[in-house]
Order: C-alpha cells, then structure tokens, then sequence
C-alpha cells in the first residue's frame, strides 16, 4: 500500500453521463471515495482537470488565443477543485484547495511545502489552477505535482479500465495490458498521458497506474496496491 498518492481526476468525473457541468450524485461519489483514503493512512493529493466545463485547447484560436484560452481551463479546474474540496469535507475528511494561479480570496496558493504538511495532517488537497502556466496539460500538472509532493504513485483516473493496445471503445478484440515498462509505452504509442508528463514520471521513476472511475472502490484498491488496471513503470 501506497503511504502518500497523487490521484489525477479528469472533469469528466464530475460530470457523469450528461458531459457537462456537474452530476451531484458522481460528485458525491467521488468526494466520498477520495475521503476515505486517509481514514485509510493514506495521503492523498489530487489534480482535477476541466474536461466538464472547458478545454483551453479547444477554444478557437481566431477567438482567444493560446495563452488566454490555457488561462480559461486552469480557472475552470479551480472551479471543479472547490467543489470537489466541499463533497469531500461532506463525507467527513477535511480538505484543501491550493491553487498554482494566486486568488486568495478563493483559495491558498500552492507551495510544496504546504501541501505535503497538509497532507500529513490528514487532509485530502485538491491541487487547482494546473501548473499556473500555459503550454502544459493537467497531465504535466499531476506528474510535477506528484514530485513535488513526495507521492510514491500517480493514480490516473479515466473511463477505461486500463491501457490497451489499441482504443477498446471501437475495437472489442483489443487487449488490456496489467504492466507495463515505460519504455514498451513510448514503442508501442500508447499515448498514456503527454509526452512532457510521461517523461516526467519515467526520469524521476514515478509509477503510474490507469484505471477506471467505475465500479465504486477501485480509488482504493489501486491506492491499496491492488491488481487494478493497468501499472507503469
């Protein structure tokens, strides 16, 4: 069992089956799964992405450009970060929001330290505002973060259980792979997560595992080490 994790939770776990916005009940759910990780003894750290409202990327670039729309997601991730803090303190575990983007009025700014003496308190941070600068994915934020703070694996939550050798959402026959090296990832092209956050994790050793949201209690089996979708490194 992991002592200290970094879980990376996209937006669309907040959403649920209407793809936009929040779904009380999944965020309920969530907020009471990653609760129970430190009633567990284990730290927890999460990175929540902007999937559910907007995607920086996606704006046009004709309308608002690169820097500003990356500034529009890393706004909308600290949207989802406190009300994520908030389910999460509704099902018993204090929790924290700090932000790589100063507001404080909202929230605390990031610093490593604090997060880490958070979590040792007992308290679940949720980790805002992506890496505070444009150009990098709430992927590159999780793996920096994850560093920072001393976790000892990066959880990456999705909608597939696992990796495979190729997209099983349109091919049945494809297979799931239960490890992985990170150097058969970089030959195969299985595009995990960015390259920049990918090479983060392999320099520095980070182990990452992909796995599914659903069924409940998967957070935890992972969290716990358990053979749940698919490990890295």
């Amino acid at each position: 069992m992991a002592r200290r994790v970094l879980l990376k939770l996209s937006g669309e776990g907040l959403c649920g089956p209407s793809a936009f916005g929040f779904d009380p009940d999944q965020v309920r759910a969530m907020g009471a799964e990653i609760a129970a990780l430190p009633a567990r003894g284990i730290e927890a750290a999460v990175v929540v992405g902007a999937g559910n409202l907007v995607r920086g990327r996606d704006l046009p670039a004709d309308l608002v450009p690169r820097t500003a729309a990356d500034a529009v997601g890393m706004l909308a991730t600290t949207a989802n970060a406190l009300v994520l803090a908030e389910a999460i303190r509704r099902a018993g575990c204090p929790a924290r929001v700090l932000t790589a983007v100063p507001m404080p009025d909202v929230a605390e700014s990031f610093t490593a330290d604090r997060a880490r003496a958070l979590m040792g308190e007992g308290e679940a941070v949720v980790l805002a505002g992506g890496t505070g600068r444009p150009f990098f994915t709430t992927d590159t934020a999780a793996a920096l973060r994850a560093l920072e703070v001393g976790a000892e694996v990066l959880l990456k939550a999705t909608t597939v259980d696992g990796v495979y050798d190729r997209d099983p959402r349109r091919d049945p026959a494809a297979v799931r792979f239960e490890r992985l090296s990170f150097e058969e990832c970089i030959e195969r092209r299985l595009g995990v997560m960015d390259m920049t956050a990918f090479t983060l994790c392999r320099e520095n050793r980070l182990p990452v595992v992909v796995f599914a949201l659903r069924p409940s209690g998967n957070l935890a089996r992972a969290a716990a080490g358990e053979p749940v979708g698919t490990r890295i490194g």
